[in-house]
Order: structure tokens, then sequence, then C-alpha cells
């Protein structure tokens, strides 16, 4: 099973609390920016946590959003937001970066993609998630962490 995971509203002990429940091995951060200003969620700060929690991490920058599609989700146009991520996966960059997510999860570890938007519907790690279960034909889950 491949899951997915939004850290809005919640605090750094809150997601890593999802991830133990949930067993997994390697939290794959699909940000195209890695910075937050939510303290414990910038690159080193949860790398360093996860490690910590026996959980791997790797940043696959290239499945992020363009700047354009996160503008258009800041503003609620999803329809903009869409568009602009299907253009920006068929780059040479973000298909090597799918290609190197979908090897992983072949490899059977419990692998989650980590994004900002609790709300899986609004969040381009949906789309991620649905062109592996394609690839793969994996199941996907998305899992919540509780709200501070």
């Amino acid at each position: 099973m491949l899951f997915t995971i939004g850290y809005e509203g919640a605090t750094q002990a809150a997601l890593l609390d999802a991830l133990r429940r949930n067993k997994i091995a390697l939290l794959v951060d699909v940000r195209a920016i890695s910075a937050s200003r939510k303290p414990g969620f910038s690159k080193r700060q949860l790398a360093a946590a996860l490690d910590e929690n026996g959980i791997g991490y790797l940043h696959l920058q290239k499945l992020g959003t363009p700047a354009e599609g996160r503008q258009a989700a800041r503003a609620g146009d999803t329809r903009t937001l869409w568009r602009v991520y299907e253009k920006h996966l068929k780059t040479h960059d973000a298909r090597e970066a799918m290609d190197e997510l979908a090897a992983l999860v072949a490899g059977g570890r419990r692998i989650c993609l980590l994004c900002f938007e609790r709300d899986v519907d609004h969040c381009h790690r949906r789309r991620i998630a649905e062109m592996i279960h394609e690839r793969t034909g994996i199941r996907v889950r998305n899992i919540e962490p509780d709200i501070a």
C-alpha cells in the first residue's frame, strides 16, 4: 500500500505519531519547496525527527507543484492547479522522479507521500498516488495526523 499525508493543522509530533501508527518506513516529500513556516516541517528538521523515529526521508522535489500551480492552489483555483500540474508531469525531470518513486514502491517498503494540504483532494500528491496506482496496481490510502 502507498500512503499519503498532509501536515496542515498538525504538529510535527502528530505527524510522527500517524506515521508510526501506520508503520511507515520512508516518507517521500513531494513539495517543490521543502521549507516551511510551520515549526518542524522544513527539510532538515523533518528529516532529523524522522531519523530519530527510524523513518527514512527522501525529497523528490521534481514532483512538486510549479510556482504557477502553487499560486492557483492558494487562490482556490483547482482547475488551474491541475492544468499546470498535468503539464509539469510531462517534463523529463518529473518523469524521472516518478520512475524513481515507482521503483521504490515496487520494492515493498511502506512509503508515504508528504505535502502540506490536509485535504488530499486539493493536493497534487493525490495525482502522484493515482499515477503510481495506475503503474503498479498498489492501493493508496490517505492518512491524517491529529490536528493541534
